[in-house]
């Protein structure tokens, strides 16, 4: 697994990827960009990409993406307490079934899911501690709502939100009694990074300006400005002076520390979506510019993503199958890909097993959320992520769905009757780069073979057709989902 893990340096460029005969447009670089900016592409979708050049499809994914609504509100997205018939009943009820409706959005769709579930690793809070179904739903709300938005007016918009606001301590922020956390790691971990471009006086002065937001109508209604509680006197905020507040906070934020900003915020979104291996030439060369863009764009984000998506950097073969897949890529991934069926009772599993294994929806650790790659992979999450595949693959076995398991074989291998084909053919869409030998080709195909004796397939008489073919499928997945390569994207 270790020299899974180190990738070659990519020393592409931001250039736009154009496809050449000795670096040509194939189905390896459209199942990278699907497994990067979603979770993983069908058969079909996978064909139709390569109908069209690198820049069409990423156009089509981010404006996708960017055009997508909300999902509807549900009837309590605005109760308070009162409006409650049996709150600790109906509360946790509803929290359950809005972990299903996140569960069920992230994986359809694609880049708006992956980017709302990244900033909900980034502008963190956790359910557990605040546990109240309205709050939740206000806060996902605006994930999917800024995913690709302005990230100045995403930051301005998330320091008020009721969740934040309970979850770091700004409801408890006031005039007499002031709370630096929210202000804290609005630098440290939303906009500056750790130590990067801020002092404690800096901390101390803004904790003051962020004050007010300290009352509610009743418990559980939105929590609003009251000027009793907020601190009206002058603030010095990067060396500027005034009586300062809430949104100058921002405003002074964003306009003297911009390039620090979309730089922290470039960099994130590189390890992320590109490769977790920065040093001082991708920050020159790729975040750099990236960041520039950015700050053109007045921080809106669609301009630098499609950049870094549509690059030479992005697309090339040093950055495939460098990124270790969390607990939910491993699961969505593998659904999507093998176009399986799961319903809402299946995303319930799904979502507990990945909490299992260290992803836990709407509840990360702590404020500074998942730190992924590496830290997913330990010998009980391993195991972990192998048990998942195989029940899910007995499951769709014993459930009436085992012709998907013959059907997906059938499909990659053009009804194919050789075993080592099929076998291969597979593999090969389920990973990001090929197997590193014959050999290990060689005993998955023994593992698919089962025990069908060797003479029918010497003598083409075994076909997929065959009442075992569904099993020894299933029986080659459980394979895949063990293979070091397999939990690579």
């Amino acid at each position: 697994m270790e020299t899974l893990l180190n990738p070659s340096c990519n020393t592409a460029t931001l250039a736009p990827y154009t496809p050449t005969g000795q670096n040509p447009w194939d189905v390896s670089k459209i199942k990278h960009a699907y497994r990067r900016l979603g979770f993983g592409a069908t058969i079909l979708e996978i064909d139709d990409a390569l109908g069209l050049t690198p820049g069409q499809f990423i156009d089509n994914i981010v404006d996708t993406a960017e055009a997508l609504p909300p999902t509807p509100a549900p009837f309590w997205a605005n109760y308070a307490i009162s409006s409650f018939g049996d709150f600790e009943t109906e509360n946790e009820q509803y929290i359950f079934n809005w972990r299903i409706q996140t569960g069920n959005d992230i994986i359809a769709e694609q880049l708006r899911g992956r980017l709302a579930f990244f900033w909900m690793n980034h502008f963190v809070t956790e359910i557990e501690s605040v546990f109240y179904a309205p709050f939740m739903y206000q806060y996902y709300n605006k994930m999917q709502t800024f995913a690709l938005g302005n990230f100045r007016e995403f930051t301005r918009t998330m320091g008020l939100d009721n969740m934040m606001l309970l979850y770091l301590n700004g409801f408890e922020n006031t005039n007499n009694n002031p709370n630096e956390n929210y202000a804290r790691e609005l630098f440290e971990l939303f906009t500056l990074g750790e130590g990067n471009g801020y002092t404690q006086q800096d901390i101390v002065e803004a904790s003051r300006a962020l004050t007010g937001y300290n009352h509610w109508l009743e418990p559980g209604a939105d929590i609003y400005f009251d000027a009793s509680t907020f601190d009206d006197g002058q603030k010095t905020i990067f060396g500027q002076m005034g009586n300062w507040d809430y949104n100058d906070v921002i405003d002074i934020l964003f306009q003297e520390k911009e390039t620090l900003i979309a730089a922290y915020i470039c960099e994130k979104l590189y390890t992320f979506f590109v490769s977790p291996t920065v040093d001082a030439l991708i920050r020159q060369d790729i975040i750099a510019p990236l960041a520039q863009t950015l700050i053109n764009a007045d921080f809106e984000m669609v301009p630098m993503l499609k950049q870094l998506f549509k690059s030479e950097h992005f697309f090339d073969e040093r950055a495939l199958g460098v990124v270790i897949k969390s607990p939910i890529d491993t699961i969505y991934n593998f659904t999507t890909e093998g176009s399986f069926f799961y319903d809402d009772t299946l995303i319930e599993a799904f979502l507990y097993y990945a909490g299992l294994m260290g992803q836990e929806v709407y509840d990360p650790p702590d404020v500074s959320g998942w730190q992924r790659d590496e830290t997913w992979i330990n010998a009980s999450t391993l195991t972990g992520r192998w048990q998942l595949i195989e029940l899910y693959i007995d499951y769709l076995f014993g459930n009436g769905y085992d012709t998907t398991l013959v059907d997906l074989a059938r499909e990659l291998s053009n009804d194919s009757n050789d075993p080592a084909y099929i076998t291969e053919v597979v593999i090969n869409h389920f990973v990001a780069k090929e197997l590193h030998t014959t050999t290990d080709y060689d005993v998955a195909t023994d593992i698919f073979k089962w025990e069908v004796p060797q003479n029918y397939y010497d003598t083409g008489q075994w076909n997929l057709n065959w009442t075992s073919a569904a099993f020894q499928v299933s029986l080659l997945l459980k394979h895949i989902a063990r293979m070091p390569e397999f939990q690579l994207k």
